[in-house]
């Protein structure tokens, strides 16, 4: 039984890992984006909203 705490104290640990470079990633990720796609992704979003909406007269 003294196998046991440290097969979950790994899990935990790869787990947490895990998370942290999730987290930087995603960080990375949103500040390596441009403001021009973001300005062109709404842009494409209040075009589609746009085409998807009935004129009415």
């Amino acid at each position: 039984m003294g196998g046991k705490p440290d097969i979950i104290r790994a899990i935990v640990l790869i787990f947490a890992v895990g998370l942290v470079i999730t987290g930087f990633t995603s960080l990375q990720a949103s500040e390596d984006r441009p403001a021009a796609a973001v300005m062109q992704s709404s842009i494409a979003a209040s075009s589609a909203q746009m085409i998807k909406t009935p004129l009415t007269r």
